[in-house]
């Protein structure tokens, strides 16, 4: 069962319009390993903290833009 951070993400990622394809680029990882964490196959200790900080990075960037 995937871990309750990773519903949040998912749902940040929705309204904001960030795919997984998008934030796994910015994190410098593959779709599929994003995928793993997400679904939680993949439970490395700062995974939480880093996709939520690569998440805020992205939304940050997208209201500088004014694409919010």
């Amino acid at each position: 069962m995937p871990a309750e951070w990773t519903a949040e993400v998912i749902g940040e990622m929705h309204r904001y319009g960030i795919t997984g394809i998008e934030l796994a680029r910015h994190l410098g990882i593959s779709p599929k390993y994003f995928s793993a964490l997400i679904n939680s196959r993949r439970q490395p200790r700062q995974a939480e903290d880093t996709v939520r900080r690569g998440l805020e990075e992205l939304i940050a960037a997208r209201r500088k833009k004014g694409r919010l």
